[in-house]
């Protein structure tokens, strides 16, 4: 996992070229503007998730994790945290399902806050549960771009 400010988001364009488009896009000016939707970025190699939410209590989210592609998530307005654990064999409380690339998990995690302007990588083994409220429920648009392993 990595986790940075945008305004260092050149120290991780090398990582791969699509992670670099994720990143890239990222950087455009506006995304707190920017209606909620899809929007292609390379077809279903890199395309991006936009959303406007209220932050929830931990209680009511699950650790989740992806096979077919990673999180570059953005803070594009608000703050929020979010909970982490390195895969481990951890109990799994809902099966991956592949038309949704997704499974959910239980167990321990640590919270880390993110503010507006902040990002994070996270590939497969980064269990993950966003949209946490730091001390009250508060409005978050963020951008998730997803990128095909």
């Amino acid at each position: 996992m990595v986790i940075d400010k945008i305004e260092n988001v050149d120290i991780y364009k090398n990582i791969s070229p699509r992670i670099k488009k994720a990143l890239e896009y990222l950087e455009k000016a506006g995304l707190a503007n920017v209606e909620a939707g899809k929007y292609e970025i390379d077809g279903d190699l890199v395309f991006a998730l936009v959303s406007e939410y209220k932050t929830k209590h931990a209680t009511d989210a699950k650790l989740e994790a992806h096979k077919k592609y990673l999180d570059v998530q953005y803070v594009a307005d608000g703050r929020e945290l979010l909970g982490y654990a390195a895969y481990n064999n951890q109990e799994v409380s809902v099966p991956y399902k592949d038309e949704n690339d997704i499974a959910f998990f239980n167990g321990d995690k640590v919270y880390m806050k993110f503010n507006k302007g902040m990002f994070a990588i996270l590939y497969p083994q980064d269990l993950h549960m966003p949209g946490i409220m730091a001390e009250n429920p508060e409005k978050v648009k963020k951008v998730v771009v997803k990128v095909k392993i």
